[in-house]
């Protein structure tokens, strides 16, 4: 049997779904993680509910952003390894948007229409909505679609990077980031990007850039400050 094929399996996605989540909360529960701003949830509170952006290949730890009084789902792809993700976020407390969009800010591939329109309906519903701000093979390139959903739904995108010490980096086209036990780990929130209700093609790429960099700079910060300044490129 194909690798293909063994990942749409439902036992083999259930199983992997189980064993990551709880691989997952292994790693939350060893490392020490401190947050920046130290007071983060009092910063936030008031956006709520907001939508939460992060890279490609650096997602792994973000359903433990969630506090227990929190609402929140997660956009994921409708491949059988975005099975698996939805799987491991439902065991730990996220529920699950399928659909995937494109650079351009274009919905129309693999259920994304619907799924635009329910994470409008999802943050309506006074939940929070987490998605990556990039694109499949453009690694940390933000795409129009996140800020068009700002635009939609009249919430702020809040940019998030959750790092850590030890880690493995694979060599892929987002250059994911596996992070390990036992180290130390930072939660860094970046500036808030908000996106107005009339923005024009010229201000939604105003908003694009800006987001972009907020990530890219939390994201080098951050693992500037646990001791890995070359964490972007090295694991």
């Amino acid at each position: 049997m194909s690798l293909r094929r063994l990942l749409r399996s439902a036992f083999v996605q259930r199983a992997a779904g189980f064993i990551g989540a709880e691989y997952l909360r292994l790693v939350w529960l060893t490392n020490r993680f401190r947050y920046d701003p130290a007071n983060v949830y009092d910063v936030v509170e008031p956006y709520m509910p907001m939508i939460i952006a992060f890279w490609h290949g650096q997602h792994f730890m973000m359903p433990f952003l969630k506090r227990p009084q929190d609402r929140a789902k997660v956009l994921v792809s409708r491949h059988a390894d975005g099975e698996i993700n939805a799987i491991a976020a439902g065991r730990l407390g996220i529920g699950a948007v399928r659909g995937s969009g494109d650079h351009n800010g274009a919905f129309h591939r693999k259920g994304g229409v619907t799924a635009f329109k329910e994470m409008v309906r999802t943050l309506e519903g006074g939940f929070n909505m987490a998605l990556t701000a990039d694109v499949p093979k453009v690694a940390r390139k933000a795409g129009l679609g996140i800020v068009m959903l700002a635009r939609e739904s009249g919430r702020p995108i809040i940019p998030v990077v959750i790092v850590t010490s030890r880690f493995i980096r694979l060599n892929n086209w987002d250059r994911t980031v596996i992070p390990l036990p036992f180290g130390r780990g930072l939660i860094m929130g970046g500036e808030v990007v908000t996106v107005p209700p009339d923005a024009d093609a010229v201000a939604l790429e105003v908003a694009r850039a800006r987001l972009e960099s907020e990530l890219n700079d939390a994201t080098r910060r951050a693992y500037a400050a646990i001791g890995r300044p070359h964490g972007l490129d090295h694991g």
